[in-house]
This record gives structure tokens, C-alpha cells and sequence, in this order.
């Protein structure tokens, strides 16, 4: 009884959900917020912290912390100033 599934890859999946338009203007809306976690997460994990550590340098909770990675937070540039410096690294804020 070993039925074998037809796996549809993620990049397959995420091609065919773009051509819906309604999708796509949702992805298009979230890209910001997407960007900042991805990258707050991926210099977190690279300097081997912890989000009460970062937190703690940032003058902030890990509430806020865990919001941001999450997505479920509009951070203030003052905020995300902080959050850079406490990882070392520049924000850089581009408009196009």
C-alpha cells in the first residue's frame, strides 16, 4: 500500500499563483514587509542571536522582535534604525 504522491515544487506552485492577478497584487503589497523579516532574520541567525538578544541591543521586546520577523508589524524608520545598528549592518530604504 505504498501510494506515491505527484509533489508539485514550490517554484512550479509560486509561477502558476502569479498568473492570478488577485494574487499577485497581494504578494506585490507584502514584498516590503517580506524583505525586512527575511533580512533582519538572516543577519540574526548569521551573528548567532537570539530576538530577546537583539531586542536587548535595540532598545526594545522581543515582542517587537518576533512582530517584525512575522510580518505582523509596520516598524517605524527610527525602530528599524535601531534594529540595524544592533545588528551592525546599513539600512538602506529604496523607492522605485
Amino acid at each position: 500500500m505504498n501510494k506515491r504522491r505527484n509533489l508539485i515544487s514550490f517554484r512550479t506552485l509560486h509561477r502558476e499563483w502569479m498568473e492570478d492577478p488577485e494574487f499577485r497584487r497581494e504578494y506585490e503589497v507584502l514584498e516590503p514587509e517580506f524583505q525586512i523579516a527575511k533580512q533582519m532574520i538572516g543577519a540574526r541567525l548569521q551573528r548567532k542571536m537570539s530576538q530577546e538578544d537583539l531586542a536587548k541591543k535595540a532598545k526594545t521586546g522581543q515582542a517587537v522582535i518576533s512582530r517584525l520577523e512575522g510580518m505582523n508589524a509596520q516598524p517605524s524608520l527610527a525602530l528599524l534604525k535601531r534594529v540595524a545598528q544592533a545588528l551592525d549592518i546599513k539600512l538602506r530604504l529604496t523607492i522605485s
